[in-house]
């Protein structure tokens, strides 16, 4: 494509500028070949610009920067204000503009965004709507999964990852938009069909991230600066806040007074499905959903899902019986083991995912519950005290193990944690290796006990001293069945 062409609606000043042939854009200078246009981005720990001299040697003629940098005459300059800003608009050039064929359903929130996107591509499916979803455990439509980095992948890959969705029949694709998103234009370029808020409070904030919580709600309410239809849960008391520059129509959701209500709410379970039902008020139209996921922030997430179709004139009615046997991976994902207990992943890593998610669990029916966790190396240290004063106050045990502690020794995470959980008058067993600790955990279950696996959810491997290594509980708990079996 012609640099002039993946320029369009960039304002740029060029330098030595020809509108030369460019097969593609790449902002990691390991990747720089000819004919590439290599984009110099600021990071928090890398510049981009000091791996210039770097891509020019390796035969890049073109580069995209925010200063002038000294390199030889024949290679392409094009000076930006911002280089991330202007590189979202160049990869919606590159692909040729994959938005416009697909509708772009945005999440954001702190928690909820996973299980929401997934519950909407459900009902999209199921309505006919071919539907791709993009978060936190990846990319994918039908069966075909798009690795991904972040959350809320670079533009460049965003927009590579539309337009292969479009190009394979994809009519519309949900997307979990975080605020370091929105904050670094990954998202720059891209009007919404829809925009979902679905909660809020204080995450993200600290170096690299965000300074405040002020500045956090700030970068979550620019989605809807940016979509056609808002759907917003207006429980959550930040929900004007959300909507504070929104100029589309508004479709809120809750559990008392909105557009879209939940009655009724009740709590399902047996040994092979934990989950809810309530019944849904729209309009004059009353209608009974169960939904395959637990406790009450999930039906905050189908009430978000079945406002979605209707900003976007699709009956959830219609197709709500999908909901009865949707999975989320790592989300509350109820893996069976036994006729006698229940085994629950979930991703939940933090003190407020971590008290939700056992408030969830706690309101079922159960003998005991027994939570298996670690915390990240190298991270604050106040999560750990979060996650060990809430557990020892909440659960007959916490198993204490490791969670991606990369250079820390696991055992010694395992001790601060512990000393928090016995504060708070709870009991711990510390086993460093999480698949002995797994196996460990289901060995003691006893009748109507349910065990939380909480932290990995979704991933399948464990960062160690600086290398990720391949791991997966869902092994574990077949390993186990395999050793049970055998006996």
């Amino acid at each position: 494509m012609l640099l002039s062409k993946i320029l369009d609606k960039i304002e740029y000043e060029g330098i030595n500028f020809s509108d030369t042939d460019i097969s593609d854009i790449v902002y990691d200078s390991r990747k720089v070949k000819e004919n590439v246009m290599f984009v110099c981005l600021r990071g928090a720990r890398f510049d981009g610009h000091s791996y210039a001299e770097n891509a020019y040697k390796d035969g890049c003629r073109c580069l995209m920067v925010e200063e002038k940098m000294n390199i030889p005459d024949d290679c392409v300059q094009i000076v930006v204000k911002n280089t991330r800003a202007s590189l979202a608009v160049a990869a919606v050039n590159l692909f040729e503009h994959p938005c416009d064929e697909l509708k772009i359903i945005g999440i954001t929130g702190t928690k909820g965004k996973t299980s929401s996107a997934h519950l909407v591509k459900a009902l999209l499916d199921a309505s006919g709507m071919k539907c791709g979803i993009i978060g936190t455990v990846g990319a994918y439509y039908d069966d075909v999964k798009i690795p991904t980095v972040n959350t809320t992948p670079e533009s460049y890959e965003l927009q590579k990852i539309f337009r292969i969705m479009a190009d394979n029949g994809c009519k519309a694709c949900v997307i979990e938009v975080s605020s370091i998103g929105l904050m670094a234009h990954r998202v720059d370029g891209i009007t919404f069909e829809v925009g979902v808020f679905t909660n809020l409070s204080p995450d993200h904030i600290g170096p690299n991230e965000h300074p405040d919580f002020a500045d956090y709600m700030y970068w979550k309410s620019v989605l809807f600066e940016r979509c056609r239809f808002a759907v917003v849960n207006n429980d959550d008391p930040a929900y004007e806040e959300m909507l504070k520059n929104c100029k589309a129509p508004v479709t809120t959701y809750g559990i008392e007074k909105a557009d879209i209500i939940a009655k009724d709410v009740k709590l399902l379970k047996n040994n092979k499905f934990i989950g809810i039902s309530f019944d849904c008020i729209e309009n004059d139209s009353k209608y009974y959903v169960e939904v395959a996921l637990p406790g009450l922030f999930n039906v905050h997430n189908a009430l978000a899902a079945i406002g979605v179709c209707k900003a976007l004139g699709i009956s959830a009615k219609e197709n709500i019986d999908c909901l009865k046997e949707i999975r989320v991976r790592g989300r509350a994902e109820c893996v069976y083991v036994s006729d006698d207990f229940d085994v629950i992943i979930d991703y939940a890593h933090n003190g407020i995912s971590m008290k939700s998610m056992l408030d969830t669990l706690k309101s079922y029916p159960h003998n005991r519950i027994i939570a298996l966790y670690g915390a990240v190396g190298g991270r604050t240290q106040l999560r750990r005290k979060e996650l060990g004063l809430i557990t020892g106050k909440e659960c007959d045990l916490s198993i204490l193990t490791s969670d991606d502690p990369d250079f820390e020794d696991p055992n010694d995470i395992i001790k601060e944690i512990g000393k928090y959980v016995e504060e708070a008058g709870g009991k711990y067993v510390g086993i460093a290796d999480r698949g002995e600790a797994v196996e460990y955990a289901l060995s003691i279950m006893e009748k109507g006990d349910i065990l939380l696996l909480a932290g990995k959810g979704h991933e399948q491997y464990m960062k160690i001293k600086g290398e990720y290594v391949p791991f997966s509980e869902k092994e574990h708990i077949e390993n186990f069945k395999r050793k049970r079996a055998q006996k």
